[in-house]
Protein backbone atom coordinates (compact mmCIF):
# COMPACT_ATOMS: atom_id res chain seq x y z
CA UNK A 1 0.00 0.00 0.00
CA UNK A 2 2.97 2.55 0.58
CA UNK A 3 4.67 1.70 -2.68
CA UNK A 4 1.17 1.88 -4.48
CA UNK A 5 -0.32 5.68 -2.94
CA UNK A 6 3.34 7.32 -2.28
CA UNK A 7 2.98 8.92 -5.45
CA UNK A 8 -0.61 9.45 -5.33
CA UNK A 9 -1.21 11.00 -1.95
CA UNK A 10 2.13 10.98 -0.02
CA UNK A 11 0.64 11.51 3.40
CA UNK A 12 -2.04 8.54 2.92
CA UNK A 13 1.08 6.41 2.07
CA UNK A 14 3.31 8.15 5.53
CA UNK A 15 0.51 6.73 7.52
CA UNK A 16 0.51 3.33 6.25
CA UNK A 17 4.00 3.44 6.73
CA UNK A 18 3.85 3.92 10.52
CA UNK A 19 1.32 0.95 11.02
CA UNK A 20 3.62 -1.19 8.82
CA UNK A 21 6.32 -0.50 11.24
CA UNK A 22 4.60 -1.09 14.43
CA UNK A 23 3.77 -4.07 12.88
CA UNK A 24 6.64 -5.36 11.25
CA UNK A 25 9.79 -3.00 12.42
CA UNK A 26 12.69 -5.59 12.05
CA UNK A 27 11.71 -6.34 8.47
CA UNK A 28 14.30 -4.16 6.24
CA UNK A 29 11.76 -3.72 3.24
CA UNK A 30 9.75 -2.20 5.86
CA UNK A 31 11.96 0.68 7.17
CA UNK A 32 13.40 1.21 3.89
CA UNK A 33 9.50 2.07 2.63
CA UNK A 34 8.61 4.12 5.73
CA UNK A 35 12.07 5.98 5.19
CA UNK A 36 10.63 6.68 1.37
CA UNK A 37 7.08 7.67 2.61
CA UNK A 38 8.78 10.13 5.05
CA UNK A 39 11.10 11.32 2.51
CA UNK A 40 8.20 12.11 0.00
CA UNK A 41 6.46 14.28 3.00
CA UNK A 42 9.62 16.00 3.56
CA UNK A 43 10.21 14.40 6.71
CA UNK A 44 13.89 14.31 6.06
CA UNK A 45 14.86 13.34 10.09
CA UNK A 46 13.04 10.26 10.21
CA UNK A 47 13.74 9.68 6.29
CA UNK A 48 17.41 9.56 7.17
CA UNK A 49 17.00 7.06 10.14
CA UNK A 50 14.59 4.69 8.31
CA UNK A 51 17.13 4.47 5.76
CA UNK A 52 19.81 4.10 8.28
CA UNK A 53 18.09 1.20 9.79
CA UNK A 54 17.24 -0.81 6.38
CA UNK A 55 21.10 -0.38 5.63
CA UNK A 56 22.68 -1.45 8.69
CA UNK A 57 20.07 -4.80 8.17
CA UNK A 58 20.83 -5.45 4.39
CA UNK A 59 24.56 -3.92 4.35
CA UNK A 60 23.51 -2.51 0.69
CA UNK A 61 24.61 1.02 -0.20
CA UNK A 62 21.66 1.61 -3.08
CA UNK A 63 20.17 4.25 -0.67
CA UNK A 64 23.41 6.08 -0.15
CA UNK A 65 22.08 9.04 -2.34
CA UNK A 66 19.05 9.51 -0.88
CA UNK A 67 20.74 9.61 2.75
CA UNK A 68 22.53 12.05 1.17
CA UNK A 69 19.88 14.24 -0.45
CA UNK A 70 18.04 13.79 3.13
CA UNK A 71 21.21 15.54 4.55
CA UNK A 72 19.79 18.45 1.76
CA UNK A 73 16.91 18.61 2.94
CA UNK A 74 18.21 19.15 6.47
CA UNK A 75 20.01 22.35 5.08
CA UNK A 76 23.08 20.05 6.19
CA UNK A 77 24.50 20.43 2.08
CA UNK A 78 28.19 20.39 3.29
CA UNK A 79 27.55 16.33 4.23
CA UNK A 80 25.84 15.66 1.28
CA UNK A 81 28.70 16.52 -0.41
CA UNK A 82 31.19 14.99 1.90
CA UNK A 83 29.44 11.47 1.24
CA UNK A 84 29.70 11.97 -2.49
CA UNK A 85 33.89 11.06 -1.89
CA UNK A 86 32.81 8.28 0.43
CA UNK A 87 34.07 4.85 -0.72
CA UNK A 88 30.38 4.02 -0.55
CA UNK A 89 29.19 5.73 -3.97
CA UNK A 90 32.19 3.59 -6.19
CA UNK A 91 30.25 0.50 -5.34
CA UNK A 92 26.61 2.11 -6.15
CA UNK A 93 25.71 0.57 -9.48
CA UNK A 94 25.49 3.02 -12.48
CA UNK A 95 22.14 4.85 -12.10
CA UNK A 96 22.52 5.11 -8.30
CA UNK A 97 26.51 7.34 -9.33
CA UNK A 98 24.77 9.46 -11.64
CA UNK A 99 21.84 9.85 -8.89
CA UNK A 100 24.86 10.85 -6.20
CA UNK A 101 25.97 13.03 -8.80
CA UNK A 102 22.46 14.82 -8.84
CA UNK A 103 22.72 15.27 -5.22
CA UNK A 104 26.24 16.18 -4.98
CA UNK A 105 25.22 18.88 -7.54
CA UNK A 106 22.30 20.05 -6.07
CA UNK A 107 24.42 20.74 -2.42
CA UNK A 108 26.91 22.86 -5.04
CA UNK A 109 23.57 25.15 -5.59
CA UNK A 110 22.71 24.72 -2.19
CA UNK A 111 25.54 26.63 -1.46
CA UNK A 112 25.11 29.55 -4.05
CA UNK A 113 28.65 27.47 -6.08
CA UNK A 114 26.68 27.46 -9.41
CA UNK A 115 29.85 26.99 -11.66
CA UNK A 116 30.69 23.91 -9.47
CA UNK A 117 27.53 22.42 -9.58
CA UNK A 118 27.47 22.86 -13.34
CA UNK A 119 31.01 21.05 -13.67
CA UNK A 120 30.03 18.33 -11.13
CA UNK A 121 27.24 17.39 -13.52
CA UNK A 122 29.62 17.31 -16.52
CA UNK A 123 30.48 13.43 -17.45
CA UNK A 124 30.60 10.80 -19.74
CA UNK A 125 27.03 9.70 -18.73
CA UNK A 126 25.76 13.65 -19.60
CA UNK A 127 28.01 13.55 -22.95
CA UNK A 128 26.41 10.48 -24.06
CA UNK A 129 23.83 9.83 -26.93
CA UNK A 130 22.37 6.66 -25.35
CA UNK A 131 18.99 7.30 -23.53
CA UNK A 132 19.24 5.74 -20.04
CA UNK A 133 16.74 6.42 -17.49
CA UNK A 134 18.13 8.99 -16.25
CA UNK A 135 18.94 10.77 -19.33
CA UNK A 136 16.23 13.06 -19.16
CA UNK A 137 16.94 14.33 -15.86
CA UNK A 138 21.09 14.64 -15.96
CA UNK A 139 20.40 16.53 -19.18
CA UNK A 140 17.35 18.81 -16.96
CA UNK A 141 19.42 19.44 -14.33
CA UNK A 142 22.30 20.52 -15.89
CA UNK A 143 20.28 22.76 -18.31
CA UNK A 144 18.43 24.06 -15.06
CA UNK A 145 22.27 25.16 -13.71
CA UNK A 146 23.08 26.68 -17.10
CA UNK A 147 20.55 29.05 -16.72
CA UNK A 148 21.11 29.68 -13.32
CA UNK A 149 24.54 30.49 -14.11
CA UNK A 150 23.04 32.98 -17.18
CA UNK A 151 23.82 31.10 -19.91
CA UNK A 152 20.55 31.09 -21.48
CA UNK A 153 21.88 29.48 -25.63
CA UNK A 154 23.37 26.97 -23.96
CA UNK A 155 20.69 25.75 -20.91
CA UNK A 156 17.89 26.39 -24.48
CA UNK A 157 19.78 23.61 -26.21
CA UNK A 158 20.02 21.19 -23.13
CA UNK A 159 16.39 21.40 -22.30
CA UNK A 160 15.46 20.43 -26.04
CA UNK A 161 18.31 17.78 -25.30
CA UNK A 162 16.32 16.31 -21.93
CA UNK A 163 12.58 16.83 -23.98
CA UNK A 164 14.41 14.56 -26.30
CA UNK A 165 15.19 11.63 -23.93
CA UNK A 166 11.99 12.39 -21.48
CA UNK A 167 9.45 10.19 -23.13
CA UNK A 168 7.87 9.25 -20.19
CA UNK A 169 6.86 13.25 -18.96
CA UNK A 170 9.50 12.88 -16.07
CA UNK A 171 10.44 16.53 -16.25
CA UNK A 172 8.51 19.74 -17.49
CA UNK A 173 11.52 20.19 -20.10
CA UNK A 174 8.90 20.90 -22.39
CA UNK A 175 7.35 23.99 -20.36
CA UNK A 176 10.44 25.51 -19.73
CA UNK A 177 11.76 25.70 -23.57
CA UNK A 178 8.48 27.68 -24.11
CA UNK A 179 9.20 29.61 -21.47
CA UNK A 180 12.59 30.77 -22.88
CA UNK A 181 11.14 30.82 -26.36
CA UNK A 182 7.84 33.42 -25.63
CA UNK A 183 5.88 30.93 -25.76
CA UNK A 184 2.66 31.10 -23.41
CA UNK A 185 0.14 28.73 -23.29
CA UNK A 186 -3.40 29.32 -22.21
CA UNK A 187 -5.80 27.01 -20.39
CA UNK A 188 -9.09 26.24 -22.45
CA UNK A 189 -11.33 26.21 -19.61
CA UNK A 190 -9.61 30.05 -18.25
CA UNK A 191 -10.03 31.39 -22.06
CA UNK A 192 -14.00 29.87 -21.66
CA UNK A 193 -14.38 31.90 -18.75
CA UNK A 194 -12.39 35.38 -19.80
CA UNK A 195 -14.83 35.03 -22.98
CA UNK A 196 -17.70 34.85 -20.89
CA UNK A 197 -16.84 37.77 -18.69
CA UNK A 198 -16.14 39.52 -22.32
CA UNK A 199 -19.67 38.72 -23.42
CA UNK A 200 -21.28 39.69 -20.29
CA UNK A 201 -19.34 43.28 -20.20
CA UNK A 202 -20.83 43.58 -23.73
CA UNK A 203 -24.11 42.62 -22.77
CA UNK A 204 -23.96 39.72 -25.66
CA UNK A 205 -23.74 37.07 -22.49
CA UNK A 206 -27.35 37.62 -21.32
CA UNK A 207 -30.48 35.73 -22.97
CA UNK A 208 -31.37 36.64 -26.68
CA UNK A 209 -33.74 39.73 -26.45
CA UNK A 210 -37.69 38.75 -28.13
CA UNK A 211 -38.25 39.61 -31.30
CA UNK A 212 -40.73 42.52 -29.79
CA UNK A 213 -38.34 44.19 -28.06
CA UNK A 214 -37.90 48.07 -28.53
CA UNK A 215 -41.63 48.30 -29.81
CA UNK A 216 -43.84 50.02 -27.97
CA UNK A 217 -47.38 49.01 -27.79
CA UNK A 218 -48.80 51.61 -30.20
CA UNK A 219 -46.13 50.57 -32.91
CA UNK A 220 -47.44 46.73 -32.04
CA UNK A 221 -51.10 47.44 -33.01
CA UNK A 222 -50.13 49.59 -36.39
CA UNK A 223 -47.99 46.25 -37.39
CA UNK A 224 -51.10 44.03 -36.16
CA UNK A 225 -53.51 46.03 -38.53
CA UNK A 226 -51.47 46.05 -41.77
CA UNK A 227 -50.98 42.43 -41.18
CA UNK A 228 -54.69 41.51 -40.71
CA UNK A 229 -55.12 43.41 -44.01
CA UNK A 230 -52.98 41.49 -45.55
CA UNK A 231 -54.50 38.43 -44.47
CA UNK A 232 -57.96 40.31 -46.03
CA UNK A 233 -56.46 40.60 -49.55
CA UNK A 234 -55.32 37.14 -49.46
CA UNK A 235 -58.96 35.55 -48.86
CA UNK A 236 -60.63 37.76 -50.89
Amino acid sequence: MVAKLIDEDPEQAYAYSRIALRLASRVAAVREAAGFAAYATQRYTEALAEFRAARRMTGSVELWPVMADCERGLGRPERALAMAGEPEVQKLDKAGQVEMRLVAAGARRDMDQLEAAIVTLQSPELASNSVQPWTARLRYAYADALLAAGREDEAREWFAKALEADKDGATDASDRLAELDGVEFVDAIDLDEDMEIADDDTGTGSAVESPDAGVDAGDMDDVEDGIDGIQDDEDK
